[in-house]
């Protein structure tokens, strides 16, 4: 990497550690965006792999007494047959459209929160399994084509009523399975060499201050906060897959 590829992948790697470490995503969706600012769409996202796997590693450490086993084996076999249906696209579907499909339900399930309510409401109705079989399925698969499979999965994860250590811990578990998933699936094509997983490991340090900061937002914040922030975040990372998936045509 040159040194301007350095410094902007190190961005990159903050930012998605604070936001996977201390809100489950939404910060994290623009850094394969960033890096590929100064480099291929395809190699930033082979990059950025080990660093997501290395920042799920701590996150799952971190709250391993709090992530909802339950919820992680009704998503998995969904994402198992998104992520098998990616390996078959990966060079077919356009992922610009994808970005665009995921950004719209990320606005959506953001829209239905902060929309107004009545002072006494009743709660949201649980998805359907068959709702969160496709829902997770569309991760799977929007997370190895494009990196794209946090907003799904962290909209439904939040209609759930999780506290806030539950969520992203139940979060950090299923996509460090993913990404290990994906990991398999990249090396079965032939993305990974020497050079990029040593430029990986360069980045380490970036990752520790990101999780680090993180860890201590999340700690911090209440639970009423740490929901509106959480929803925010779902937003822009909706509209940002939006705007990239619409610029790209």
């Amino acid at each position: 990497m040159t040194l301007d590829s350095y410094l902007v992948a190190a961005i990159a790697v903050v930012l998605t550690g604070i936001s996977k470490s201390g809100f489950a995503g939404g910060l994290g969706v623009l850094g394969v965006p960033l890096v590929a600012l100064t480099m291929s769409p395809q190699a930033a996202a082979v990059l950025l792999l080990p660093i997501l796997i290395g920042i799920d590693i701590l996150s799952v450490w971190r709250y391993r007494t709090a992530w909802q086993a339950r919820v992680i084996l009704t998503l998995l076999p969904g994402a198992a047959l998104g992520i098998a249906i990616g390996m078959i696209g990966f060079s077919r579907i356009d992922p610009n459209l994808l970005r665009i499909a995921i950004g719209v339900m990320a606005l959506w399930f953001a829209a239905r929160f902060f929309r107004p309510r009545r002072k006494t409401v009743a709660p949201a109705p649980k998805a359907n399994q068959s709702v969160i079989f496709l829902v997770s399925a569309l991760s799977g698969f929007a997370g190895f084509v494009a990196h794209a499979g946090g907003p799904p999965i962290k909209g439904t994860l939040l209609r759930m009523g999780l506290d806030k250590s539950a969520f992203v811990g139940t979060n950090a578990v299923f996509f460090f399975t993913l990404n290990l998933a994906k990991g398999v699936g990249y090396a079965a094509l032939g993305l990974f060499s020497v050079d990029g997983l040593l430029a990986s490991a360069t980045l380490a340090p970036f990752v520790l201050i990101g999780v680090a900061i993180g860890f201590a937002l999340h700690k911090r914040l209440s639970q009423a906060a740490f929901l509106r922030i959480a929803y925010v975040l779902l937003a822009v990372a909706g509209l940002n897959l939006i705007v990239i998936g619409a610029t790209a045509f």
